[in-house]
């Protein structure tokens, strides 16, 4: 018969192998960080610049389902709740959002492009 510690093992070893245990420190240190954050303190206003790098950080995160660490970027950041345009800020960055690039976020089509040796 199993012992206490060895169906511990198991359920813990289950627990993080599905990524559970991962998801409940992120949405712990998440929620901590709300906790700590004061609702009356001002945040900077956040330049253009900035926007748009949060904005393309926050796509990213999405995409790879990093949701607790996005919710942490929005409110440390002081970013507004809405989401800006792609094309927006495909214009803003002189980009080219094409078929294949738009199921992506920004930010590979980024890194792709300045990764590529000139011909």
């Amino acid at each position: 018969m199993a012992t206490v510690e060895a169906l511990k093992k198991v359920l813990v070893d289950t627990l993080e192998s599905k990524g559970v245990v991962n998801e409940m420190k992120a949405q712990l240190r998440a929620e901590i960080f709300k906790a700590l954050d004061d609702p009356t303190a001002v945040k900077p206003k956040l330049s253009n610049e900035n926007l748009i790098i949060n904005e393309l950080i926050r796509e990213y995160l999405t995409f790879n389902n990093y949701k607790y660490a996005e919710s942490v970027l929005v409110a440390e950041a002081g970013h507004p709740d809405g989401r800006l345009d792609r094309k927006f800020i495909c214009q803003e960055l002189n980009v080219k959002d094409s078929e294949s690039s738009y199921g992506v976020p920004l930010l590979y089509s980024l890194v792709k492009a300045f990764s590529e040796k000139p011909k």
